[in-house]
């Protein structure tokens, strides 16, 4: 049954460009049809070229949270009152907060990424060499958390300069993209950060550096099973997309949205 919408509704959703396949709104009326609270999630397709109009509008409609995905993670910051410490370090923001009239961003990408990691693989995360492909908003926020819990990860995209820019704000090593495959070998955590495979069947490594033993996480979920997933699963790594990522730094959101637990079982249900 339709839950009932009025003036007393606070309104939280998702910018983007697109936007039209994301689980988030799924993921979090979900959560909040399971606390009982009076809020609604939406979308917002907003081209590249509105960022700034978007989080104006955000001001005006007295709208509570905005998640914001690709392409808007860095470009969002000009246009906030604030950032937390974690998006001053990496430079990229996947939440807003509103407190009072003031815009706040925050970035749950690489704390979800942990969890994940934590709670569903069961990975014990210190001393653990991982190689990350990609140097977007995802990658700034995941390579950073996983240096600072104790990892060794090696970072490659596809141009040199995104790579270096994680490098800086995270202290991982770097190295070319056409090396990525060697290092990929000798890696017990393979992130793929990159979009290749999204929309196809193209792969951002080749087979032979996946084997058995690895763990290997593809952050695109939708096809819910990539060629790397697939690939990797055949060589006899453990294999995951990016749904599990996606609910653990939906959670954190969510919470610091509410201040209320995510209702963490609800949300997974809502798209499983």
């Amino acid at each position: 049954m339709m839950r009932a919408i009025s003036g007393a509704t606070r309104v939280a959703g998702i910018i983007g460009w697109p936007v039209d396949a994301s689980l988030s709104p799924a993921i979090h009326n979900a959560a909040f049809s399971a606390t009982g609270l009076d809020w609604v999630y939406v979308p917002f397709p907003v081209h590249p070229n509105a960022i700034g109009s978007a989080i104006q509008g955000m001001r005006g409609l007295g709208i509570a949270g905005l998640n914001v995905t690709m392409p808007h993670k860095q470009t969002v910051i000009a246009h906030l009152d604030g950032l937390t410490s974690d998006v001053e370090r990496v430079g990229a923001v996947n939440t807003i907060i509103a407190e009072g009239d003031r815009l706040i961003g925050t970035n749950t990408d690489g704390p979800g990424f942990m969890r994940f990691l934590e709670r569903d693989v069961s990975v014990e995360l210190g001393g653990i060499r991982a190689v990350v492909l990609g140097g977007g908003g995802a990658a700034r926020g995941i390579v950073t958390s996983m240096m600072d819990a104790g990892m060794e990860v090696t970072v490659t995209a596809r141009r040199d300069a995104q790579a270096d820019e994680v490098a800086a704000v995270s202290g991982a090593r770097t190295a070319p993209w056409r090396s990525r495959a060697e290092i990929a070998a000798d890696s017990g955590l393979i992130v793929n950060a990159t979009p290749i495979g999204r929309d196809d069947s193209s792969l951002p490594l080749e087979a032979g550096a996946m084997r058995e033993g690895q763990i290997v996480v593809d952050l695109i979920y939708h096809p819910d099973t990539t060629e790397l997933v697939r690939i990797a699963t055949k060589q006899g790594a453990r294999a995951f997309n990016g749904l599990g990522m996606l609910l653990h730094q939906a959670a954190l959101a969510f919470e610091a949205w509410t201040d209320v637990p995510a209702p963490f079982a609800a949300m997974a249900a809502a798209v499983r």
